[in-house]
């Protein structure tokens, strides 16, 4: 068994909005991966997630970079709700760029052709070609560090009263029980038991 993981939340990551046809979530794991004009991103989904079905299915997807003053709606909603249950998108503004919609509260935007994809156990590599993209605002992005550290004020979690619920750390998913099964994983981010925090009411 590892000594402690949490280091790899010391990887440098940001907070994104990633859309494409038909649905979006947020992702932390996008980087640039080839230089020149059109240079190459890639973006990590999890399997387990809608989107990763949907970005299978289309060719083209967006991201939008969030700043630290974005409206915390932006991440319950696209963050904590699959577009199997709701429309997302009514929640918040957007407007349409290239036949994809595109958040508004956000530093800018990069559109992308999808070249490439890479499987592994838990999450889908896209390999996308940049091939619009705005800047709105040149102001520092949100990473995932800060979002961590800041998490409290993005997300205001509540549990029922005269429950034991157990929330995860990372995302905010709430689980009611005393205790946790040894091999549970978080149904929203897919991580483990030793990420979650015992609150009693």
């Amino acid at each position: 068994m590892m000594k402690n993981k949490k280091i790899t939340r010391k990887i440098s990551q940001g907070m994104y909005v990633l859309t494409t046809n038909g649905g979006g979530c947020i992702v932390d794991a996008v980087s640039q991966i080839s230089a020149g004009d059109s240079p190459l991103i890639s973006v990590a989904v999890m399997k387990t997630n809608y989107t990763n079905e949907l970005m299978h299915n289309n060719n083209k997807f967006a991201i939008s970079v969030l700043g630290h003053d974005v409206d915390p709606n932006i991440i319950k909603t696209f963050g904590f709700n699959s577009m199997r249950d709701i429309n997302k998108f009514d929640n918040v503004e957007y407007k349409v760029e290239c036949d994809l919609n595109i958040v508004n509260d956000s530093l800018g935007y990069m559109i992308l052709e999808k070249v490439d994809t890479i499987e592994n156990d838990t999450h889908t590599l896209f390999i996308g070609r940049l091939i619009e993209a705005d800047l709105y605002k040149d102001e520092p992005a949100m990473t995932y560090n800060y979002y961590q550290e800041h998490k409290d004020e993005f997300i205001k979690v509540q549990t029922e009263n005269n429950k034991t619920a157990w929330v995860c750390t990372v995302c905010g998913y709430v689980y009611y029980g005393d205790v946790l099964p040894d091999d549970f994983k978080c149904p929203m981010c897919g991580v483990s038991k030793e990420l979650f925090e015992r609150k009693s009411s």
